[in-house]
């Protein structure tokens, strides 16, 4: 995730929890007419939190919670967020709805939060639950061939296509399974075990055994990529997070399994002399790389790998969250602040 805009200090208008739009502000050129982009915005909440933790000073967790209140309050349609905001009207521009690209970690965020306050935020939980609601309306669709799988909405019309980036949203969903509504939760395991069959399919209808950036389900097609600028694969880990946490969540050994298909896929088709490199093209055995290692590779796709196949105590998800990159934060137990409360009051005694 990359934040390109500055944020004011004081709190009080909408101006005051959006970006600063003046000065060395900027906007990348396809974020529609400079708006603002909710996995931009929307992908604070952890870690501006810790940092009030941290530090003891209460303005960052009051920027995140102003910005998730106005988010909270404005008008949805039909309960979801569009993926781009005016950070001068404070309107959603265009109602392009994406699970991946542009809308995916706010959603993360989302339950993630309600998770890092040893589940005590609970406006956190109504609103990740009341757009997962929304998504399955609207979102969430079934192939002729059975797969399960997240389309695109733009304006009313679905978009049949599901990017690599929105196959987090089995782990998410799985994460949030618990805490759901009591007769919903093992609902929500399934679909989220369903979504992350999807992503598997992906890989294995290729000739590389790699996902492409996106695949469609359209004109015949499933879980495949049937255009030429979406046959590539960067290193991206947002298939291997979900195993992670399904096996997590279930003790599944296919999920070990399928990891292990993409080790050894990697190890075959990425790997190069300096490191690991993207490829062009997953249909196609003939090499092709681009030359480049994300960072998001060591940071994310390697760290998933690895917990996949440590034991659960490593970075036990009963005491971690991790944020979008992977890095883990620590759950913020109840326990442990009224500690401190009480500490402090005999201090000033």
């Amino acid at each position: 995730m990359t934040f390109n805009f500055s944020w004011k200090l004081e709190l009080g208008s909408w101006d005051d929890v959006m970006p600063d739009c003046s000065g060395t502000s900027w906007s990348w050129g396809w974020a529609s007419a400079g708006s603002s982009i909710l996995a931009e915005f929307g992908t604070l909440h952890l870690e501006f939190v810790h940092l009030t933790e941290l530090s003891n000073n209460p303005v960052f967790k009051e920027k995140v919670m102003s910005i998730r209140k106005l988010l909270n309050k404005i008008e949805k349609p039909h309960g979801l967020y569009p993926n781009f905001l005016s950070p001068v009207s404070g309107n959603w521009v265009q109602h392009h709805v994406s699970i991946g690209g542009l809308g995916d970690s706010f959603y993360e965020y989302l339950i993630k939060s309600y998770l890092m306050s040893d589940k005590t935020d609970e406006e956190a939980k109504k609103m990740y639950y009341s757009a997962l609601e929304a998504i399955e309306a609207n979102l969430v669709q079934k192939s002729p061939g059975g797969l399960t799988y997240m389309a695109e909405w733009r304006g009313g019309i679905l978009d049949h296509k599901m990017g690599h980036l929105a196959c987090f949203s089995g782990g998410m969903i799985g994460i949030g399974a618990d805490d759901g509504a009591p007769e919903k939760r093992q609902h929500y395991l399934d679909l989220a075990a369903e979504i992350t069959h999807t992503c598997h399919e992906s890989y294995t209808r290729t000739t590389t055994r790699l996902g492409p950036e996106a695949f469609r389900f359209d004109s015949g097609a499933e879980a495949t990529a049937t255009r030429l600028s979406d046959r590539y694969y960067i290193l991206r880990p947002e298939v291997i997070e979900s195993y992670m946490y399904m096996w997590r969540l279930t003790h599944d050994p296919k999920y070990r399994d399928w990891g292990w298909e993409a080790v050894e896929a990697l190890e075959q088709h990425c790997r190069v002399e300096s490191g690991f490199s993207g490829i062009r093209d997953v249909y196609t055995m003939t090499a092709s790389h681009d030359n480049m290692q994300q960072s998001f590779f060591l940071s994310e796709t390697l760290k998933y790998l690895y917990l996949l196949f440590s034991d659960d105590d490593l970075l036990s998800l009963e005491d971690w969250v991790f944020n979008t990159e992977a890095h883990p934060l620590p759950i913020i137990r109840k326990s442990c602040l009224q500690d401190e409360v009480t500490e402090e009051k005999t201090v000033s005694e």
